[in-house]
């Protein structure tokens, strides 16, 4: 049976991956900081789908512990990938401490590279494997929060330089850039279900469908949802300056980084 690992997989967008790809017959390993939530999730998937489900707990905001994930996918192969780990936080720049914004670049951004060099090796010797790495509709209008946007645009631009340099060597990468989603991020971040038209807000069963299909499909790139679809369509029109306009109004409004 073919094996996932999912961080950040004890809830939202991560558990429904784990659900997900369970169900595809998957055998699932399952990172995240809270041991109990992850045998949660891990005896569900076990009892509905009877596959392999480990739990690796770790913080992969420490060093330590997050070598500890690499070196568990150096020692053992996956063929799915999927770096889901991450979060926002509520304030602006100058409001959060030096060490919470840190945090936040090293979960956002030096997990995703460490894991991803870490599993990739092994792929590419074997001709297969895929890497979905979570990004976000913020990380096309990074000045939307200095700190957060700006790691999911990183997130998104090495998704797509990675898929093009390892193409035609059976691997696949995708970034997925999901708008409003209900999960526990946007309680954990200070939002709330009322910003935003409702028709905006997608259920994480939604984005991961519409992401796993797109990854069958070859995408490098996912946005779940037409209307998102249609809104990067309307963003990418705009010239530079104006989108930083906008994104800097949008980053007012919600004194986020």
């Amino acid at each position: 049976m073919p094996t996932a690992l999912i961080t950040g997989a004890s809830a939202g967008l991560g558990a429904e991956f784990a659900k997900q790809l369970a169900a595809r017959g998957y055998d699932v390993v399952l990172v995240a900081r809270t041991r109990e939530r992850l045998e949660a999730v891990a005896a569900q998937l076990r009892g509905a789908h009877g596959v392999a489900a480990h739990v690796l707990p770790a913080d992969l905001g420490d060093a330590d512990q997050r070598r500890e994930v690499e070196q568990w996918l150096q020692e053992n192969p996956v063929d799915l990938l999927v770096n889901n780990a991450g979060f926002g936080l509520n304030g602006s720049f100058t409001e959060v401490s030096a060490e919470r914004l840190t945090e936040q670049l090293e979960v956002n951004v030096t997990a995703v590279l460490r894991l991803t060099r870490a599993a990739l090796p092994g792929m590419l010797e074997r001709g297969s494997g895929s890497i979905i790495n979570v990004s976000s509709f913020a990380g096309f209008f990074p000045a939307s929060g200095a700190a957060y946007g700006a790691t999911k645009a990183w997130v998104t631009a090495f998704s797509e330089g990675l898929a093009a340099s390892v193409a035609g060597r059976g691997v696949r990468v995708l970034a997925l850039a999901p708008g409003f989603t209900h999960t526990e991020f946007h309680d954990r971040a200070g939002d709330s279900a009322d910003r935003g038209p409702r028709m905006m807000w997608l259920t994480a069963e939604r984005v991961v469908r519409e992401c796993l299909a797109d990854l069958d499909r070859g995408k490098g790139v996912s946005v779940p949802g037409k209307r998102w679809k249609a809104l990067l369509g309307l963003v990418r029109l705009l010239p530079p300056p104006a989108r930083r306009w906008v994104g800097a109004k949008v980053a007012a409004q919600r004194g986020r980084t």
